[in-house]
């Protein structure tokens, strides 16, 4: 026994379903593009937050050697290398007290601004002015405190 099939069998899209997804791929690469896009900057401030709480725990290491931070003058570069200036300290570790031969720089290629001492009573402050390198600014441009970490 025949059995007879009056419909035909559809194959492929039609012009609207293509579209609309079409569409719908074009709005979520839009939104994934703009999300993605504002990463870099977030992972920068991320990557500053991060270099400044291992500054801040090498400048504590110096004091229990030393008995004091680095002056001013002698600066963040006394983590890596013996100040010679006064007062020049007495239990300098050889190897000094970060990693690298010299201070890194931020994420921005900016140096770190190292005040002794700090706001609010705190013994010092490790800055760095966020991408404009200038004090203030918001979003990327925002500066980060080792005093905003603790």
């Amino acid at each position: 026994m025949k059995t007879n099939n009056n419909r035909t069998k559809r194959s492929g899209f039609t012009l609207l379903e293509i579209l609309v997804a079409v569409t719908i791929i074009a709005i979520l690469a839009t939104i994934v593009g703009v999300k993605v896009a504002n990463e870099p900057g977030r992972a920068r401030t991320a990557k500053a937050k991060a270099y400044i709480a291992s500054l801040s725990t090498a400048l504590r290491m110096y004091r229990m050697d030393n008995s004091r931070y680095p002056t001013m003058q002698q600066g963040l570069d006394a983590l890596c290398n013996k100040p010679t200036r006064k007062p020049i300290p007495q239990n300098y570790r050889p190897e000094g007290y970060l990693e690298s031969s010299s201070v890194p720089l931020d994420p921005w290629q900016n140096e770190y601004v190292y005040i002794i001492p700090g706001p609010d009573r705190r013994p010092f402050d490790i800055i760095s002015y966020g991408s404009d390198g200038e004090p203030g600014g918001e979003g990327e441009a925002a500066d980060v405190h080792s005093s905003q970490l603790e």
